[in-house]
């Protein structure tokens, strides 16, 4: 007569074992300090630049000047918050973008940077003033 055994699958076993694990469920969260500011209509918008490593900075640079990235990018009126130089990767931009313009700033970066830059966009927010209250707060300031 054959012998029957129990095996827990992978899945089950996880499932079996969440409640008890306390890094999984937060008993007493952290509230977050009332809501976020009415904003100004604009995004924070940060965009990698990529070098294309087949090509010498050189060439990377012709190529920009050719399709007039410099004297295109930024649109103006958008409000660059950072530009960073990123060794090995390319550069790191975030600009403040009113957010009805951000095509407009996607189809400059289309127009001017692709062949020279592979391109990714991350529309984010400024939490810097949350974080800082939250930090007051764990203090006990």
């Amino acid at each position: 007569m054959r012998q029957r055994s129990l095996w827990i699958t992978g899945p089950s076993l996880v499932l079996a074992l969440l409640p008890a694990s306390p890094a999984l469920a937060q008993a007493n969260p952290v509230p977050l300090p009332g809501p976020a500011p009415q904003g100004d209509g604009t995004i924070l918008l940060t965009i990698f630049l990529k070098h294309d490593q087949s090509k010498p900075l050189g060439k990377i640079n012709e190529e920009l000047k050719a399709q007039g990235f410099f004297k295109a990018f930024p649109p103006p009126g958008i409000q660059v918050a950072s530009w960073y130089v990123v060794m090995g990767i390319g550069q790191v931009v975030t600009l403040r973008v009113p957010a009805h313009r951000l095509r407009e700033v996607n189809r400059v970066v289309e127009d001017t940077a692709w062949g020279a830059y592979r391109t990714e966009f991350y529309p984010t927010y400024d939490f810097k003033t949350i974080a800082e209250q939250l930090h007051a707060q764990a203090a006990g300031k």
